[in-house]
């Protein structure tokens, strides 16, 4: 017996280590595979992308003073990945070229006289926003002494800024070689100079209704064949979805309306407001001086009765429930006050114009002041943007406004309607004050709370998508089983591998991963908590690089199909009239239209009334005087164009002016045309999504 458990025991061990070394996750066989792509014929392991993103991250921090949130992270690994694009991809066309950056560079961009905008930034002292050439110099000769992540992190600028150099050096290259010749400047000089007198009828496809046309599926795969190069996708996949939201109980609003109730007699009985804020609040700053017009919204109403001492709320802002205690009634340096205004001015500055803006504020101010509502008249005659809000500016400090209007509102005793006009450089005002001058301020302490689910809801929810989930193993049941409980089926189509987000939910990379790494058509997921819902999915599709499959662009296609098969309906019908545009017109009825333009040129794309329509344009300038094109299709509809006259560009004796506008031109667009031309030569291919 002892011999068979033995042996037992021995086929045990021996079948789970086979079944390592031979399992699809084993190195024998290419498994576990680390590297997240490849870029320029070079694989790029996940630890090298790990440390660039981190490298990035520490930067940010010493930029910001803080650690990036999660939005920022996601923008970092971005950064992080395009990095590694340009260091590999484009050091390789440096090492081509021979470019590089000599050590007498590298001291004048350190600390010579022309050191780089990151280092003057990463050295320019806080407190005064002065840049000292000294601190960069003293941090050198001490660097050898700091800790290993402070070196890390400058040879990691340092290296950046000499990479920098050295992209810079290869742009202009190109840059620097851009030339417009002669001729090129003559012909642009001439298609924005040259016009041309047209008469065109036009004839919508909407002329022709969809019932007068058949298209089949052989016509739409024709269309997506024929123009393949308009329908190139990146790989992407489809999923249908369920979400079961996390929402806080009755009782937990209760608990929570309770817990709240003790933070507030206790915030009121202590004397310390500042350290308890500090210690109970979970959003925003816990203690500070305001001013009037900087106070809570909720507070600033009544500011006048604020009373030292007192907690006011909970107000709820934001999902947050917001305690306010006045710590202290203080007196500030400077005044705000509050008011609303009518703006009346002149068409321009001449002295009969301001006359007139003048009266008309005089007779508006009079009709007020016989009870006309200042709102209302407000936004009926006001000129400025405060119109729509009856003329309220809100509050402002001292020295916001202009200084007559300050004056006028500042030296009011009481809030209403000033009795005269205030004249300013922007016209004439007549204003309403509505809170008089102060300066008063408060030190308030805020606690802010968010109101959660308690774990006894969220296990509520996570056992109904658990449930959900363990009883839909394909899609059919995954639709039957959302159809009987009355559950919402969302659709995520199209689904880039680097997504973090689809529909209405963030932070959603979880799902996605999924999606890429184990999901297959028709496989239903597990529960993924995505901010505060539970998510199960399913895949419905799967799109690969290349062209757009019939399904994913049918709808557009169809349109395109549909508007070629009236184009040719339209243009057999007249054929078979006058050649003449009015008799045209009136052959085939109310749709056509007949219309001119006078100064159409060549660098035009589009035609007055018809729209977007550059093949139009170019038949217009390859006419005579008198001729007329046969009747041809543009994008929104069917087109008949007569030339009535051309009246060429003068002949002038200098283009420089041209010549320098396209080499502009060619310049500012080379930058962008590289890193285009660079990355797809690289033939990168992206797989952070295994990791990340």
């Amino acid at each position: 017996m002892g011999t068979v458990i033995v042996v037992a025991v021995g086929f045990a061990i021996i079948s789970f280590v086979l079944a390592d070394l031979l399992g699809p996750n084993s190195a024998l066989f290419g498994g576990q595979d680390n590297s997240v792509g490849e870029i320029a014929g070079q694989t790029v392991m996940a630890p090298e992308y790990q440390s660039t993103v981190d490298i990035l991250s520490e930067k940010f921090a010493m930029r910001t003073g803080r650690r990036p949130s999660e939005a920022e992270s996601n923008a970092i690994r971005e950064q992080a990945w395009e990095k590694l694009i340009a260091d590999i991809a484009f050091t390789e066309q440096f090492r081509e070229l021979g470019l590089s950056v000599t050590s007498e560079e590298e001291v004048d961009l350190v600390q010579g006289k022309n050191i780089h905008p990151d280092l003057v930034a990463a050295f320019t002292n806080p407190e005064t926003g002065e840049f000292d050439k000294t601190s960069i110099v003293q941090f050198l000769s001490n660097i050898n002494n700091m800790p290993v992540q402070n070196q890390a992190m400058w040879y990691s600028m340092e290296e950046d800024i000499v990479t920098g150099r050295r992209r810079v050096k290869y742009d202009n290259l190109l840059i620097k070689s851009s030339y417009a010749s002669l001729e090129e400047s003559k012909r642009l000089y001439e298609e924005q100079s040259t016009v041309a007198e047209i008469r065109y009828l036009y004839i919508p496809y909407y002329a022709i209704g969809d019932s007068a046309v058949d298209v089949s599926d052989a016509d739409l795969r024709a269309y997506l064949k024929e123009h393949a190069s308009e329908y190139q996708v990146d790989e992407s996949r489809s999923m249908k979805y369920v979400t079961f939201p996390v929402i806080p109980s009755a009782a937990d609003t209760a608990d929570f309306q309770q817990e709240l109730a003790e933070i507030k007699e206790e915030f009121t009985n202590l004397t310390d407001d500042s350290i308890y804020a500090q210690g109970n609040t979970e959003f925003g700053v816990p203690y500070r001086l305001y001013t009037v017009d900087a106070l809570p919204q909720i507070l600033q109403a009544d500011y006048e009765n604020l009373n030292q001492g007192s907690v006011y709320g909970p107000f709820v802002e934001n999902n947050y429930y917001n305690l306010y205690k006045i710590s202290e009634v203080v007196e500030d340096t400077v005044f705000a006050a509050k008011a609303s205004h009518i703006l009346f001015k002149g068409t321009d500055d001449t002295d009969e114009s301001k006359a007139e803006a003048r009266k008309q504020a005089q007779t508006v101010l009079n009709q007020i002041k016989n009870g006309a509502d200042f709102e209302q008249m407000a936004m009926d005659h006001g000129t400025d943007g405060t119109a729509p809000r009856g003329g309220d500016l809100g509050w402002f400090k001292s020295g916001a406004m202009v200084a007559p209007f300050e004056e006028a509102v500042f030296a009011a005793d009481e809030p209403g309607l000033l009795p005269n006009l205030v004249e300013t450089d922007f016209g004439y005002h007549i204003i309403k004050v509505t809170g008089v001058k102060t300066n008063k301020a408060f030190k308030i302490a805020t606690i802010s709370r968010l109101l959660i689910s308690s774990d006894n809801t969220r296990d509520e929810a996570f056992r109904k998508a658990d449930f959900f989930a363990g009883t839909s193993t394909n899609l059919q049941e995954f639709e039957q089983n959302a159809q009987k409980d009355n559950i919402l089926i969302q659709e995520a189509p199209n689904v880039d591998k680097n997504a973090r987000r689809f529909g209405a939910l963030g932070n959603a990379r979880s799902v996605v991963s999924w999606l890429y790494r184990e999901a297959s058509k028709g496989k239903v997921s597990g529960v993924y908590e995505v901010d505060e819902n539970y998510v199960i999915a399913v895949m419905t599709g799967e799109t690969d690089q290349g062209i757009a499959s019939l399904e994913d662009v049918r709808t557009e296609i169809t349109a395109k199909v549909k508007n070629q098969k009236k184009a040719q309906l339209i243009i057999e019908d007249l054929k078979n009239t006058e050649d003449d545009l009015d008799a045209m017109a009136a052959a085939f009825g109310s749709d056509a239209n007949i219309y001119s333009s006078s100064d159409l040129r060549l660098s035009s794309n589009s035609l007055p009334n018809v729209g977007f329509a550059p093949e139009a344009v170019g038949r217009v300038f390859a006419l005579e005087s008198g001729e007329k094109t046969p009747p041809f299709a543009s994008e929104n509809g069917v087109l008949v164009i007569e030339m009535i006259s051309i009246t060429p560009a003068p002949q002038i004796a200098d283009y420089s002016m041209y010549k320098q506008q396209l080499t502009q031109q060619y310049e500012n667009s080379v930058g962008f045309n590289i890193a285009n031309a660079v990355k797809e030569y690289a033939n990168i291919d992206d797989r952070r999504y295994k990791f990340f």
